[in-house]
């Protein structure tokens, strides 16, 4: 172990070579001289690519190759001197060679009492030609922050080993929650877990893991993964989740398939069997293009792919985008109406009833959103495209108040915006935006007005961004960078590729600021039932506490609806002139659609292939296990729709779920068009099937009828 001496001069000396080290930009990245609080961030070597450290998706990965070693974790003081946490506690490599003591850091967060601070970090790299040594991000805890103590890490204990787990934050209790691509039941042959778009690696979700007990447990499944993660002052957790619920882009054609090689198991365990063949494979949602076998040509088919702001309570619970705000309010992602031949099906929703002035890409979306601490009605992201400008782009803020509704919530650019909002082609990249307790803001920025590039070769990289953290300052009603945090960190290192030896030299990327400060904790949020569904509790004699765990002793949750075919005047894609059979419509004499059943789907993970890599990609499937109750005569994972409209139903908890309505004859009409997970022993309330932020497209709001499903539900569960 090195002396504590030694790692203090080590310490010094970093801190005074980086004070000193240009670089090189001339007049556009001048040190700023006002004052700045203290500020917590990393150093990376710069790297580029999908896949990587600073990719929108896939960023997980702890691999050298994705997080080429050499980056410390550093804190900056008002005065402008810098320490290396890392270096002064003994991480990292001195030299310039990084093999296996070499580190690559990321995301830390401070505690709310603002004396230690959670990251992760990845430890080793070849020390040999052609060794591909395995390596993951583990969360580390670091304390000693004040200036005259010395720093200490420990690696936080509990937490999944031999798994990448990012983006750790502190819960209300001291919880910490954290993104991890452990699968969501630990299942080994599933591993790596792929997305529904690229089939890369994905993370399962969210993870919480309780300190004391050393205990960890998933609360989010999301089957494309999950980015990000924030506590707000209410106590939500906020984070990205990349929506991407379509078919398989590598099996949804007989010429693309030919590629990939793709097969399907039986079901999820190790030994199932499996078909080479594609054929009715898939079922939900409709087909992505006319190539698929199944299209249907009076159906529209379905892509989607955007990532947007969700938000969940830190034991699972309530999950849903920032408010129920969604596309239709925000923009991004539209669709042509669902049945070609419908002209009450529109593309988008009319701007009459949208707050916001400015439509998210569709090829992208928000990303590293924090909350202002001083106006915590507002939060602020990063809007990027999906590829090619390291997760950087555009600096906005999004209205998110829990009491503002999704129709008046707005989104306002705070740099520069145009109408191809995530490539500011002249004003630079922009990422990893925060504001400071006293108002000032600071974000992640490079000059540079291109997509990322290595202008060098493998063995020489030269990439053409310089991530740096400024200052922001106001210029013509939107902000500017002001002058750099620092000087600029230099090092010069080495590394095996692992094929050829790699050498890097230049300013250190600086990356993940957060400001070090103590702030109050937020509460543990909790929703009751709401008064109509309690009262149907009290009148059958059910405690909703004693459901709950039955529930949750069976991995499963409740969810209810008062009237599904009561759906959001904003949504025009799909069909909102609905009628049961028998009972309650909401199609005013206008010709539509029966819906007789509500069909759920979960994400199961059974897809696989021959000539692509290793993991298996989720598909939909009908949900199913013991306890679910059986709708008689209905289709498989399904629960019939009451003539008041109302809905009720056990589901899967800790699994993404998604869902349809479908007619007599068990044709879809209406489809989800987003994976929602649920937590065991949730009791989880929608008044209608798209939730109405003010009224629907009758012009009524939220239905208040006591859901007659309910009862029946309770009945039926009772007499089990």
């Amino acid at each position: 172990m090195r002396s504590h001496l030694y790692t203090c001069l080590a310490s010094l000396l970093l801190v005074l070579t980086s004070s000193c080290g240009g670089d090189g930009s001339g007049d556009k990245n001048e040190v700023f001289e006002g004052k700045v609080g203290t500020i917590l961030f990393v150093t990376q070597v710069p790297i580029g690519g999908l896949g990587t450290v600073v990719s929108t998706f896939a960023n997980h990965r702890g691999s050298f190759e994705a997080a080429p070693r050499g980056g410390d974790l550093m804190i900056r003081y008002p005065d402008g001197t810098l320490r290396n946490l890392t270096r002064e506690a003994g991480f990292g490599e001195v030299g310039e060679m990084q093999t296996d003591k070499g580190i690559a850091v990321r995301e830390p967060t401070v505690h709310w009492s603002g004396n230690r601070a959670l990251f992760s970090m990845a430890i080793g790299a070849p020390s040999e030609q052609f060794l591909r040594p395995r390596s993951v991000w583990q969360i580390y805890e670091v304390s000693g922050l004040a200036e005259g103590e010395v720093a200490t890490i420990t690696k936080v204990a509990g937490q999944p080993e031999d798994f990448n787990n990012v983006s750790p934050i502190y819960g209300s209790d001291d919880a910490i929650l954290f993104a991890s691509d452990r699968p969501r039941n630990g299942e080994m042959h599933h591993y790596p877990l792929l997305d529904e778009y690229e089939s890369e690696p994905s993370t399962a979700g969210i993870y919480r893991l309780d300190v004391d007990r050393g205990e960890f447990e998933l609360i989010e499944h999301a089957p494309s993964g999950v980015f990000g993660l924030s506590v707000d002052s209410v106590g939500r957790v906020i984070f990205t989740k990349w929506d991407h619920l379509q078919r398989d882009q590598q099996a949804d054609s007989p010429s693309v398939a030919n590629n990939f090689e793709p097969f399907t198991y039986a079901d999820e365990s190790a030994a199932a069997a499996t078909t080479t063949s594609m054929v009715g494979q898939e079922v939900y949602p409709e087909p992505r293009n006319e190539d698929d076998p199944a299209f249907d040509a009076a159906i529209e088919p379905h892509r989607f792919n955007q990532f947007f702001v969700w938000e969940v309570n830190q034991d699972g619970t309530q999950e849903e985008t920032l408010n129920h705000v969604g596309r239709h309010e925000w923009g991004g992602s539209f669709s042509e109406g669902s049945f070609r031949d419908d002209p009450a099906l529109a593309f988008r929703a009319p701007d009459l009833h949208r707050g916001s002035s400015i439509d998210l890409p569709d090829d992208g979306g928000a990303f590293q959103i924090r909350q202002d601490p001083t106006d915590p009605a507002w939060y602020l992201s990063t809007i990027a495209q999906e590829f090619g400008t390291g997760c950087s782009g555009v600096i906005v803020q999004m209205e998110g108040d829990p009491l503002v509704n999704p129709e008046d919530m707005r989104v306002l650019p705070l740099t520069p915006w145009t109408e191809e909002a995530s490539i500011p082609r002249d004003t630079g990249y922009y990422r990893n935006p925060m504001r400071q307790l006293d108002g000032t803001y600071l974000a992640v920025h490079t000059d540079a007005t291109d997509t990322l590039k290595n202008l060098g070769s493998v063995a020489s990289p030269k990439w053409n961004y310089e991530f740096r953290i400024k200052v922001l300052v106001a210029d013509a009603g939107r902000l500017k960078p002001g002058g750099t945090l620092t000087s600029g960190i230099e090092r010069t290192l080495s590394w095996w590729s692992p094929d050829e030896l790699a050498t890097w030299s230049g300013v250190l990327w600086e990356l993940d600021p957060v400001e070090v400060a103590p702030r109050e904790a937020p509460p543990f949020r909790r929703l009751p039932v709401p008064d109509i569904e309690q009262a149907l509790f009290d009148s059958a004699g059910v405690d909703p506490a004693e459901l709950s765990q039955w529930l949750r002793d069976r991995d499963l949750a409740l969810l209810v609806s008062r009237n599904v075919t009561s759906r959001d005047r904003n949504d025009v894609q799909q069909p909102y002139f609905l009628t049961v059979p028998g009972g309650v419509s909401s199609a005013d004499g206008n010709a539509g659609y029966d819906v007789a059943h509500i069909q759920f789907f979960e994400a199961d993970y059974v897809r696989g292939y021959s000539n692509l890599r290793d993991g298996r990609r989720p598909l939909s499937r009908p949900i199913h296990g013991p306890d679910l109750l059986s709708n008689e005569g209905g289709p498989e994972g399904s629960t019939v729709i009451g003539l008041d409209g109302s809905m009720a139903a056990f589901v899967p908890a800790r699994r993404a779920l998604s869902w349809q309505l479908v007619d007599p004859s068990f044709e879809p009409v209406v489809r989800e068009r987003q994976w929602v997970s649920f937590a065991p022993g949730e009791i989880r309330v929608c008044a209608s099937c798209h939730g109405i932020n003010k009224l629907d497209h009758q012009g009524k709001p939220l239905p208040e009828n006591p859901p007659e499903a309910l009862v029946d539900l309770l009945t039926r569960w009772k007499a089990l």
